[in-house]
């Protein structure tokens, strides 16, 4: 996530901390602060939500590691305020390697929650958990039982969590990747749902929870979909051959004029022929402030990333971000054409009107 801060980096993969975790600890601090509690309490309050995240980059790391096992990588892990994310750069291809992938993470938090039990029962610090909870009783013992929690909740057949993952993995073993995908997503929507309908008259955190498994159900199920149908098509069919281009040379204005005189909305520069860089609509809409229209393209280009026009289409959309909304394609040395987002949607369009017009032959 691009707004995301870097934390640490952990058996090779990069652990980032998203921003509103911060509203999560003041949160914490404020309700106990609000309860009357002391200093030492809010402190501990505190330290307990950082431990219980340590806890989870672990339970992400269970994932990260088993899916490199099957020769999937992970881009990175995320931690959120409703919990982590480990985003793997592709889907594993067996569903039997997805069932494994999507248990390690309840195995680790499991393996911390069996080995606080040990340790508070060889210490003597046991208390039955009828008189325990996550905000009473020893500090190892409400990590203990926040995790107990974690595991249970995570196990809900609610895709996109864990438990929702077996479930996919089990439907694709006897269907379609996309059909799994679509009735897990369905079902984990109903359950979010409930989860909504729980939380308004018992814990309001738990509404916040349902909406992010239903938005993230919807558009886990549309990303499959859209893998599905780009399926095979390489960066040829998706790329739009004729462009406008600048020189280093050429001033704001020229880009202004070409611009405002068609849809297109980045523009290549070329010197002597070969990709030097390219001037984004962001990129021009700002310098026009800051340089005016005699200032000169060259200073003000972006990299640009590439691609080849035989490529597959799909792997090649992970090099889109917040900041990429163009992608230039080199054949031979040679700029052959711009692949971006508004294409790629337009061929999804025109392929699922295809699908849907077909005509099976007689």
């Amino acid at each position: 996530m691009s707004r995301s801060f870097r934390l640490a980096r952990l058996a090779g993969i990069d652990v980032f901390v998203h921003p509103t975790f911060a509203l999560l600890l003041v949160w914490v601090a404020v309700s106990s602060g609000v309860q009357g509690r002391t200093v030492a309490a809010v402190v501990e309050g505190v330290a307990l939500m950082l431990t219980l995240f340590g806890c989870i980059v672990l339970h992400e790391l269970g994932h990260a590691l088993m899916a490199r096992r099957f020769g999937v990588a992970t881009r990175d892990i995320t931690l959120l305020p409703i919990g982590g994310m480990a985003r793997l750069e592709r889907m594993p291809e067996r569903p039997a390697h997805e069932f494994l992938i999507a248990l390690a993470g309840p195995a680790v938090t499991l393996v911390i929650t069996v080995t606080l039990f040990a340790w508070l029962q060889l210490s003597g610090d046991w208390r039955p958990l009828d008189a325990s909870s996550v905000s009473r009783g020893a500090f190892i013992e409400q990590v203990m039982v926040a995790n107990l929690a974690l595991l249970l909740f995570n196990l809900l057949p609610a895709f996109p969590m864990d438990g929702g993952r077996v479930l996919r993995a089990i439907l694709a073993a006897r269907t379609d990747y996309v059909s799994a995908t679509v009735r897990a997503a369905s079902i984990g929507q109903g359950i979010a749902f409930l989860l909504a309908l729980v939380g308004l008259f018992s814990n309001p955190f738990l509404v916040v929870v349902a909406f992010f498994v239903w938005i993230a159900a919807a558009e886990e199920a549309a990303a499959v979909q859209k893998r599905s149908a780009l399926a095979g098509v390489t960066v040829r069919a998706a790329m739009m051959t004729q462009l406008q281009t600048l020189t280093p040379a050429s001033t704001l204005g020229e880009a202004v004029e070409l611009l405002l005189s068609g849809s297109q909305q980045d523009f290549p520069v070329l010197q002597r022929g070969a990709l030097a860089g390219i001037l984004t609509r962001q990129r021009l809409i700002g310098a026009l402030t800051s340089h005016g229209r005699d200032a000169a393209v060259g200073p003000l280009m972006e990299e640009c990333p590439t691609a080849t026009p035989d490529e597959l289409l799909e792997p090649m959309l992970t090099r889109f971000d917040t900041a990429t909304r163009s992608i230039a394609v080199i054949d031979g040395g040679r700029l052959a054409g711009l692949v971006t987002l508004d294409n790629v949607g337009e061929l999804l369009m025109v392929r699922a009107a295809d699908r849907r017009g077909a005509v099976p032959p007689s």
